[in-house]
Protein backbone atom coordinates (compact mmCIF):
# COMPACT_ATOMS: atom_id res chain seq x y z
CA UNK A 1 0.00 0.00 0.00
CA UNK A 2 2.36 2.18 1.07
CA UNK A 3 4.56 1.49 -2.63
CA UNK A 4 1.66 2.94 -4.04
CA UNK A 5 1.05 5.74 -2.42
CA UNK A 6 5.03 6.38 -2.75
CA UNK A 7 4.56 5.94 -6.72
CA UNK A 8 1.68 8.24 -6.65
CA UNK A 9 3.42 10.97 -5.05
CA UNK A 10 6.61 10.18 -7.34
CA UNK A 11 4.13 10.42 -10.26
CA UNK A 12 2.57 13.55 -9.16
CA UNK A 13 5.94 15.52 -7.99
CA UNK A 14 6.98 14.81 -11.48
CA UNK A 15 3.98 16.32 -13.16
CA UNK A 16 4.45 18.77 -11.00
CA UNK A 17 8.35 19.28 -11.79
CA UNK A 18 7.06 19.61 -15.73
CA UNK A 19 4.88 22.28 -14.97
CA UNK A 20 7.26 24.19 -13.31
CA UNK A 21 9.89 23.52 -15.84
CA UNK A 22 7.24 24.89 -18.90
CA UNK A 23 6.58 27.57 -16.71
CA UNK A 24 10.48 28.81 -15.94
CA UNK A 25 10.64 28.19 -20.34
CA UNK A 26 7.90 29.99 -20.70
CA UNK A 27 9.09 32.94 -18.73
CA UNK A 28 12.45 32.83 -20.11
CA UNK A 29 11.37 32.57 -23.18
CA UNK A 30 8.70 35.37 -23.34
CA UNK A 31 11.04 38.30 -23.20
CA UNK A 32 13.42 36.78 -25.87
CA UNK A 33 10.19 36.98 -28.41
CA UNK A 34 9.26 40.12 -27.56
CA UNK A 35 12.44 41.49 -28.47
CA UNK A 36 12.28 39.72 -32.03
CA UNK A 37 8.76 41.06 -32.83
CA UNK A 38 10.42 43.98 -32.11
CA UNK A 39 13.35 43.61 -34.24
CA UNK A 40 11.05 42.78 -36.79
CA UNK A 41 9.21 45.58 -36.71
CA UNK A 42 12.31 47.93 -36.99
CA UNK A 43 13.41 46.29 -39.31
CA UNK A 44 10.66 46.28 -41.60
CA UNK A 45 9.72 50.17 -41.05
CA UNK A 46 13.53 50.52 -41.66
CA UNK A 47 12.69 48.83 -45.21
CA UNK A 48 9.73 51.07 -45.81
CA UNK A 49 11.77 53.77 -44.66
CA UNK A 50 14.28 52.98 -47.35
CA UNK A 51 12.00 52.18 -50.03
CA UNK A 52 10.48 55.65 -49.51
CA UNK A 53 13.56 57.58 -49.54
CA UNK A 54 14.61 55.75 -52.86
CA UNK A 55 11.33 56.92 -54.14
CA UNK A 56 11.99 60.24 -53.49
CA UNK A 57 15.46 60.05 -54.89
CA UNK A 58 14.01 58.88 -57.78
CA UNK A 59 11.36 61.86 -58.09
CA UNK A 60 14.06 64.82 -57.50
CA UNK A 61 16.75 63.16 -60.04
CA UNK A 62 13.78 62.95 -62.72
CA UNK A 63 12.70 66.79 -61.78
CA UNK A 64 15.82 67.69 -61.74
CA UNK A 65 16.74 66.31 -65.20
CA UNK A 66 13.61 67.62 -66.83
CA UNK A 67 14.43 71.25 -65.31
CA UNK A 68 17.92 70.53 -67.10
CA UNK A 69 16.46 69.75 -70.51
CA UNK A 70 13.97 72.27 -70.46
CA UNK A 71 16.49 74.61 -69.98
CA UNK A 72 19.38 73.42 -72.45
CA UNK A 73 16.42 73.71 -74.81
CA UNK A 74 15.52 77.25 -74.56
CA UNK A 75 19.73 77.97 -74.35
CA UNK A 76 19.69 76.04 -77.87
CA UNK A 77 16.59 78.09 -79.17
CA UNK A 78 17.92 80.90 -78.38
CA UNK A 79 20.96 80.07 -80.13
CA UNK A 80 20.15 78.84 -83.61
CA UNK A 81 17.62 82.12 -83.51
CA UNK A 82 20.59 84.38 -82.90
CA UNK A 83 22.49 82.95 -85.77
CA UNK A 84 19.70 82.35 -88.00
CA UNK A 85 20.38 78.45 -88.88
CA UNK A 86 17.62 76.32 -90.20
CA UNK A 87 17.99 73.39 -88.60
CA UNK A 88 16.37 70.32 -87.78
CA UNK A 89 15.75 68.51 -84.59
CA UNK A 90 15.77 64.72 -83.81
CA UNK A 91 13.29 62.94 -80.84
CA UNK A 92 16.87 62.37 -78.86
CA UNK A 93 17.07 66.70 -78.85
CA UNK A 94 19.56 66.89 -81.14
CA UNK A 95 19.97 69.70 -83.83
CA UNK A 96 21.57 69.29 -87.43
CA UNK A 97 21.80 71.10 -90.85
CA UNK A 98 23.90 70.78 -93.45
CA UNK A 99 25.49 73.76 -94.95
CA UNK A 100 27.53 72.27 -97.78
CA UNK A 101 26.33 69.38 -99.56
CA UNK A 102 28.59 66.55 -101.15
CA UNK A 103 28.26 64.36 -103.52
CA UNK A 104 28.89 61.17 -101.97
CA UNK A 105 27.33 57.71 -100.35
CA UNK A 106 25.21 58.29 -97.03
CA UNK A 107 26.95 56.80 -94.01
CA UNK A 108 25.45 53.16 -92.62
CA UNK A 109 26.19 51.29 -89.45
CA UNK A 110 29.27 49.95 -89.54
CA UNK A 111 31.03 52.00 -92.11
CA UNK A 112 33.83 54.27 -90.69
CA UNK A 113 33.66 57.59 -90.91
CA UNK A 114 36.49 59.42 -91.16
CA UNK A 115 36.24 63.13 -90.03
CA UNK A 116 37.20 67.00 -89.73
CA UNK A 117 35.51 68.45 -86.88
CA UNK A 118 36.22 71.24 -84.82
CA UNK A 119 33.70 71.06 -80.95
CA UNK A 120 32.79 75.09 -79.64
CA UNK A 121 30.37 75.61 -76.43
CA UNK A 122 27.62 77.93 -77.23
CA UNK A 123 29.10 80.84 -75.58
CA UNK A 124 31.47 80.45 -79.08
CA UNK A 125 34.56 78.99 -77.09
CA UNK A 126 36.63 76.47 -78.72
CA UNK A 127 37.51 73.49 -76.70
CA UNK A 128 38.52 70.85 -79.76
CA UNK A 129 39.49 70.62 -82.79
CA UNK A 130 40.87 67.55 -84.89
CA UNK A 131 43.98 67.65 -85.98
CA UNK A 132 44.29 69.14 -89.90
CA UNK A 133 46.95 66.87 -90.91
CA UNK A 134 45.17 64.02 -90.33
CA UNK A 135 41.75 62.84 -90.49
CA UNK A 136 39.12 61.80 -87.36
CA UNK A 137 38.04 57.75 -87.94
CA UNK A 138 35.69 55.93 -85.75
CA UNK A 139 33.08 53.38 -86.62
CA UNK A 140 29.53 54.67 -86.84
CA UNK A 141 27.21 52.69 -84.84
CA UNK A 142 29.78 51.50 -82.41
CA UNK A 143 29.50 54.06 -79.37
CA UNK A 144 33.21 55.29 -79.81
CA UNK A 145 32.15 58.54 -79.75
CA UNK A 146 29.26 60.99 -78.28
CA UNK A 147 25.90 60.22 -78.71
CA UNK A 148 24.85 63.30 -80.69
CA UNK A 149 27.80 62.78 -83.11
CA UNK A 150 27.18 59.17 -83.41
CA UNK A 151 23.31 59.80 -84.45
CA UNK A 152 24.36 62.87 -86.48
CA UNK A 153 26.77 61.50 -88.47
CA UNK A 154 24.00 58.82 -90.29
CA UNK A 155 22.24 61.84 -91.94
CA UNK A 156 25.60 62.86 -93.52
CA UNK A 157 27.00 62.25 -97.21
CA UNK A 158 30.55 62.54 -98.08
CA UNK A 159 31.51 65.88 -98.65
CA UNK A 160 29.28 67.26 -96.92
CA UNK A 161 29.87 70.08 -93.86
CA UNK A 162 27.46 70.34 -91.45
CA UNK A 163 26.69 71.97 -87.86
CA UNK A 164 25.67 70.21 -84.97
CA UNK A 165 24.08 70.64 -81.32
CA UNK A 166 24.80 68.28 -79.04
CA UNK A 167 22.27 69.11 -75.80
CA UNK A 168 24.74 67.52 -73.20
CA UNK A 169 22.83 64.49 -72.61
CA UNK A 170 23.97 63.48 -75.95
CA UNK A 171 27.34 65.06 -75.22
CA UNK A 172 29.69 64.64 -71.81
CA UNK A 173 26.35 64.50 -69.71
CA UNK A 174 26.39 66.63 -66.15
CA UNK A 175 30.58 65.81 -65.52
CA UNK A 176 31.84 66.49 -68.67
CA UNK A 177 35.19 65.11 -69.89
CA UNK A 178 37.03 65.81 -66.63
CA UNK A 179 39.55 68.33 -68.91
CA UNK A 180 38.11 71.35 -71.47
CA UNK A 181 34.83 70.15 -71.75
CA UNK A 182 32.71 71.63 -68.34
CA UNK A 183 29.76 69.76 -66.41
CA UNK A 184 26.41 70.17 -68.61
CA UNK A 185 28.02 71.51 -71.35
CA UNK A 186 25.80 71.62 -74.61
CA UNK A 187 28.20 71.63 -77.42
CA UNK A 188 28.14 72.80 -81.07
CA UNK A 189 30.65 70.25 -84.21
CA UNK A 190 31.37 72.19 -87.08
CA UNK A 191 31.67 68.57 -89.10
CA UNK A 192 33.19 67.37 -92.49
CA UNK A 193 32.63 64.34 -93.67
CA UNK A 194 35.73 63.51 -95.69
CA UNK A 195 35.58 60.06 -96.79
CA UNK A 196 33.94 56.72 -95.92
CA UNK A 197 35.46 53.38 -95.47
CA UNK A 198 32.79 50.97 -96.09
CA UNK A 199 32.25 48.19 -93.46
CA UNK A 200 33.95 44.98 -94.77
CA UNK A 201 31.44 42.37 -94.86
CA UNK A 202 32.39 38.51 -94.23
CA UNK A 203 33.24 37.00 -98.43
CA UNK A 204 34.14 40.26 -99.54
Amino acid sequence: MSRKIYTQNFHEFVSCAVIKDQAWLIFLLAPLFCIFCLSSCRETTRKVDTTVHIHTMDDTLLNFNHQVVVEENQEIDDFIQRYHWNMNKTQTGLRWMIYKNGKGNAVRKGDIACIKYSISLINGDVVCHADSSKLFEFEAGKAEVPNGLEEGILFLKCGDHAKLILPSHLAFGLLGDMDKIRNRAILVYDVELCQIKPLRREGH
